[in-house]
């Protein structure tokens, strides 16, 4: 017996979710391969240190960014109870958390902690002030267009619409409330209301 209703579609897979486990498997291939060749023309022990020093700056990078994300967040909590006992608006967040760009900073030091050369160039590169800051530029737009670009309904378009924007250019977060709705608990006589405004 049919219903008359169309099945439902399945949702279409992203680009990411395809060619994501065939970029791993190649990664792991070219890891592989370089480290051989590498150690056919160096020796093994010489690969041997390169990979343990590896492990043992990007130890000393994760902990490094670790400890900064710390007191960034301490001092940005000091900042919020003194601006609360005071009763005065909270001043403006520090940028150098930001600047630093400490998230890159940490894969940076996981990248060099994976066994690899290739993982490893890569964590030097992230290193780099500049290519850190590049990155990090380069992801805040990304986030952006993907925010503005969201579809009516989906999550992103719901953290988009509880962003107000201040005419300073701060960015304040709230909700909608709106007057018309009815209050109290709904009569089960009532129709239900719609999902959807």
């Amino acid at each position: 017996m049919t219903t008359g209703a169309p099945p439902p579609l399945a949702p279409k897979r992203s680009r990411a979710r395809t060619f994501l486990p065939l970029g791993i498997a190649v990664w792991l291939v070219l890891e592989i391969w370089l480290l051989t060749v590498v150690a056919n023309a160096v020796g093994a022990l010489t690969v041997l240190a390169l990979l343990v020093g590896g492990a043992v700056l990007g130890a000393t990078v994760v902990k490094r960014a670790g400890r900064r994300a710390f007191q960034n967040l301490t001092t940005t909590f000091q900042q919020a109870q003194a601006a609360a006992r005071t009763g005065e608006a909270p001043s403006a967040p520090e940028k150098t958390g930001a600047e630093d760009r400490n998230g890159f900073l940490m894969l940076g030091g996981l990248l060099l902690m994976i066994p690899g050369l290739v993982s490893d160039a890569a964590g030097l590169l992230l290193l780099i002030p500049q290519v850190r800051s590049f990155l990090g530029r380069y992801a805040e737009k990304a986030v952006e267009r993907r925010m503005t670009a969201a579809p009516p309904g989906s999550l992103q378009d719901a953290f988009q619409q509880a962003r107000i924007h201040r005419p300073d250019g701060k960015v304040v977060q709230g909700e909608v409330v709106r007057e018309d709705a009815h209050q109290g608990p709904r009569r089960p006589e009532e129709p239900r209301p719609p999902l959807t405004p």
